[in-house]
């Protein structure tokens, strides 16, 4: 993608910040293509800062701690075949992270929660300012909209799940 523009300071001047969410929900549905067999997510919230984007999703299936270490294998992968840069993993195991860089500055982390929840994020470096719109990429898990918080996982599958509860 183009580079930094000198008279903007660190800020990228060949996207704004709607283009910079494009590019995240991109990034997501291609880590998400790559999981096989598929887990069901939904959209975690949106957010913006005053010159960048971050982009959520929430893994609704469960992921047993049995699966946990497969599960962070394929996204490592994936993110390596991608060209990213792995800058840290966290090995812990009950709250395992794998947190890489883009080759044009996107931030994109896996992070594991309580009860092996499952979450991706994608951060924008600084972009120009626009309005932005909420993703178009349709979830392959219930919205959860107007609930507070979304549940923890629920949608069992037949591998991911294995030796869970």
């Amino acid at each position: 993608m183009g580079s930094l523009s000198p008279l903007s300071g660190n800020k990228r001047a060949d996207m704004d910040m709607q283009e910079a969410a494009g590019r995240a929900d991109g990034i997501l549905d291609d880590v998400l293509k790559e999981i096989r067999p598929a887990v069901r997510w939904t959209h975690g919230p949106t957010t913006t800062g005053t010159c960048d984007v971050t982009r959520r999703r929430t893994v609704m299936t469960i992921v047993s701690a049995d699966r946990r270490g497969s599960f962070l294998g394929v996204v490592d992968r994936s993110w390596r075949k991608s060209g990213y840069r792995i800058k840290a993993v966290n090995k812990d195991p009950e709250v395992p992270a794998i947190f890489a860089q883009t080759k044009d500055g996107f931030g994109v982390s896996l992070i594991v929660g309580g009860e092996g929840q499952v979450f991706f994020e994608v951060d924008s470096p600084c972009v120009q300012e626009s309005d932005v719109a909420e993703s178009t990429t349709e979830p392959t898990a219930p919205t959860y909209e107007g609930m507070e918080h979304i549940p923890r996982p629920n949608i069992r599958s037949a591998f991911w799940s294995a030796g869970a509860p």
